[in-house]
């Protein structure tokens, strides 16, 4: 685990926040919400997943998309793939980082890919070993660690086993997710710890998704280490295959909490709440979960 005092912050709004969006989001307004993030101080942005449109129609621009993201010295664009074919898109149109995950839970696996998690975590490691030959930089995820709608929670052990076959592909950062927004301060220390003893090396993020424990989780794997976080404008997003799946954290939330810490993020808060207010105004509000955004302005 890396421990410093400053967080990097992955904005997901466009890609995770989206895709179970029903109003259309055209490129021109994504790029010009992508605008307000970097001027925000943005510098990780998760810009659009490369899957099927039949499945998730608003992600149907990505080639579009990526061809007209602003250039700017020290933007890291990602992209969210789950297979080979989305890894070919996405290499196709220059995308030079992305991003996949693994479910632990064998039902939502079977929901939001198709496979079994056995045969899903076969195609990851595929898609690892493609892009690392590809040179593009890979981060990989565990999903519904905390949790699913359709079982019980995954012991530690499975959780370990998982995480061990993934690290073996020698991808740079692993993301844990809690899906459904069941994670508890405690429930998060048990397994960040077991992880960080068992795997000391390893370079953790955290997808949290919003529950009435949001500021401590964060403040918890903070403490613990953790310095890399998926959140979303506005509090957008969560699974379109998860049961009672909640918003993710807000980026304005964890913003304001981290600067309650005195921990540096680089994000101006303010200018932040300009794209998610941007957004408020093509989207249904009833899409945020957020609160901040709207009591912010200069």
């Amino acid at each position: 685990m890396n421990h410093q005092s400053d967080i990097t912050i992955n904005e997901v709004g466009l890609r995770d926040g989206l895709q179970g969006v029903v109003q259309t989001v055209t490129t021109e307004q994504r790029i010009n919400i992508i605008t307000l993030l970097i001027e925000a101080g943005l510098r990780f942005i998760q810009v659009c997943s490369f899957v099927s449109p039949k499945k998730i129609p608003q992600m149907s621009n990505a080639e579009q998309l990526v061809k007209q993201l602003p250039q700017k010295d020290g933007m890291k664009y990602s992209s969210f793939v789950l297979n080979q074919i989305g890894l070919e898109r996405a290499h196709s149109v220059g995308i030079k980082k992305i991003e996949t995950s693994l479910s632990v839970s064998e039902s939502y696996s079977q929901k939001n890919m198709g496979l079994s998690v056995k045969d899903a975590q076969a195609q990851i490691m595929s898609i690892v070993s493609s892009a690392k030959k590809a040179k593009m930089d890979i981060r990989a995820g565990l999903q519904c660690v905390w949790g699913c709608a359709y079982e019980q929670k995954p012991g530690l052990p499975r959780i370990l086993k998982l995480l061990e076959n993934l690290l073996k592909s020698e991808v740079e950062v692993i993301c844990l997710a809690d899906s459904i927004g069941a994670a508890k301060p405690d429930e998060i220390e048990i397994v960040l710890e077991n992880i960080i003893k068992t795997f000391p090396e390893i370079n953790i993020a955290l997808h949290l998704h919003i529950n009435k424990f949001q500021r401590e989780n964060i403040k918890l794997a903070v403490d613990m280490g953790v310095n890399q976080f998926d959140t979303s404008i506005g509090g957008i997003g969560g699974s379109p295959y998860m049961q009672g799946s909640k918003g993710n954290i807000a980026t304005e939330e964890t913003i304001d909490l981290l600067n309650t810490l005195g921990i540096r993020s680089g994000i101006d808060l303010f200018n932040l709440a300009k794209a998610s207010r941007f957004l408020d105004g093509i989207i249904d509000s009833a899409y945020f979960h957020g609160k901040l955004y709207k009591l912010l302005s200069k």
